[in-house]
């Protein structure tokens, strides 16, 4: 494999900046210092940043020394970190009230939501936003800088069409796709139960490891590095691997320190101005933990790497929808001193359904490996569609804007997956039968980055 161009020595400014941009979150996390909280949640909050950046460049220019959709799944597997350490928080102190208080989870008379819960209730709403927020907004960054791209170079006529763009993703990335459908189909089977047990870990952390086996064996490509990661992969081999896993560290322990006191920072900020505690664990926390790698693929939609992009999101939404799921039982029953499930109340039933719905319809979307901007409206309009609907609808029917949106999502999910049958029997032999070999040579293009208009 060729070596990338060497990059200039002043393409390791955005690196320094970066770490340095972690170093006040860093020393809060350490020391324990204590500041307000929003002055504690804005450094938390730049120091994940800081490390989401230097992530995106280890990531690239990994891909020098391994397959590109190996490369994907390690920068997806490390930027959902955040989202494992505030989710085994919860998942632990539910345990905790578990082993104290049983089922219920909360003491007698207690107005509190149950602990056990905010551990579901921060992982529906982290895959949700994933989906709802990140898939779309790949799509539509994108878009809309091909758009622009197109009216500065005079092609008007291309410009005017940009409701139509789509973004594509290469052959190999049904593999990703396949078993995020596949861990989705048993994903529907949890609002059935009344609590998600080891059996339903060691099922979900299978399909995940599988997963894993098969993306390990995908060939290495020709990487296309610029700026840091150029600076990085241009490096002799030895320097440039143990640079990479020693950045990667960096990255990792960053986030790893400061995600948790950036989710409860914002917690605090919240709870102190008198905001729902579901509400802020569900929506707020996330969007601290989501941070990575939603600037990851921002990053590379914006690049017009939208491929790079969507993939790597995809890869997320399988990380998180495996391991993570499936983790946390396990997580909750070494707390709780039980072999007993992490329990599901109806609520959070009804909460799992919608998130299953959701990701259910976002495979459909996919088959054909592209999405056009009209499906990323869609998706994100859906997922605006809760908000909007929980606050117009009275208070004594609340919880039926979740069912009706499931209900949505699964027809919609369906209807599209009877019109693509066809592509969806190519997407399940490509995704689990088909030699990689045989994927990435019959690529559509040796480019990777495909943001077309129809």
């Amino acid at each position: 494999m060729s070596q990338p161009r060497p990059a200039p020595k002043r393409a390791a400014v955005p690196l320094a900046l970066a770490a340095l941009a972690t170093a006040p979150g860093v020393y809060l996390g350490a020391t324990g210092t204590h500041l307000a909280p929003p002055l504690a949640a804005a450094l938390f909050g730049i120091a994940v940043i800081g490390a989401a950046f230097v992530l995106s460049w280890v990531a690239e220019a990994i891909q020098v020394d391994i397959s590109a959709g190996l490369a994907i799944t390690v920068l997806a597997l490390i930027a959902v970190l955040p989202e494992y350490a505030v989710d085994f928080v919860f998942a632990s102190e539910g345990g905790n009230a578990f082993a104290e208080h049983g089922p219920t989870c909360v003491p007698p008379g207690s107005p509190d939501h149950s602990s056990c819960g905010l551990a579901l209730a921060n992982m529906t709403g982290a895959n949700r936003i994933l989906v709802g927020v990140g898939w779309a907004l790949v799509v539509l960054l994108a878009a809309w800088r091909a758009h622009r791209d197109r009216l500065r170079s005079g092609d008007h006529r291309k410009a005017r069409h940009a409701s139509e763009t789509r973004v594509s993703l290469d052959r190999t990335d049904a593999v990703p796709l396949a078993f995020l459908g596949l861990a989705t189909l048993y994903s529907l089977t949890l609002p059935l139960r009344h609590s998600i047990t080891i059996v339903d870990a060691i099922v979900l952390v299978g399909i995940f490891a599988l997963y894993a086996i098969r993306v390990a064996k995908a060939p290495a490509g020709e990487p296309d590095l610029e700026g840091v990661a150029a600076l990085l992969g241009g490096q002799p081999k030895a320097r440039r691997r143990v640079s990479c896993v020693a950045l990667f560290a960096f990255a990792a322990a960053v986030i790893l320190l400061v995600a948790e006191n950036f989710a409860h920072a914002l917690v605090q900020t919240g709870t102190d101005l008198g905001v729902s505690q579901f509400f802020l664990v569900q929506w707020v926390a996330p969007l601290a933990s989501e941070a990575p790698e939603l600037l990851v693929a921002g990053l590379y939609a914006w690049r017009l790497k939208t491929t790079d992009a969507l993939a790597t999101l995809v890869s997320s939404k399988v990380n998180q929808w495996t391991l993570l799921v499936g983790t946390l039982p396990v997580v909750f029953a070494v707390a709780a001193g039980s072999t007993a499930g992490l329990p599901i109340d109806a609520a959070q039933r009804d909460e799992l359904l919608l998130t299953a719905a959701q990701s259910l319809f976002a495979v459909a979307l996919l088959i054909r490996l592209s999405i056009t901007v009209r499906g990323a409206l869609v998706l994100l309009g859906l997922f605006l569609a809760q908000f909007a609907l929980t606050a117009l609808l009275p208070a004594s029917i609340k919880g039926v804007e979740i069912v009706a949106l499931s209900i949505v999502y699964l027809v919609l999910a369906v209807g599209v997956a009877v019109h693509k049958r066809a592509d969806l029997r190519t997407l399940v032999r490509d995704g689990f039968r088909t030699p990689y070999r045989d994927l990435a040579h019959h690529e559509e293009s040796p480019v990777r980055e495909k943001v077309r208009g129809q």
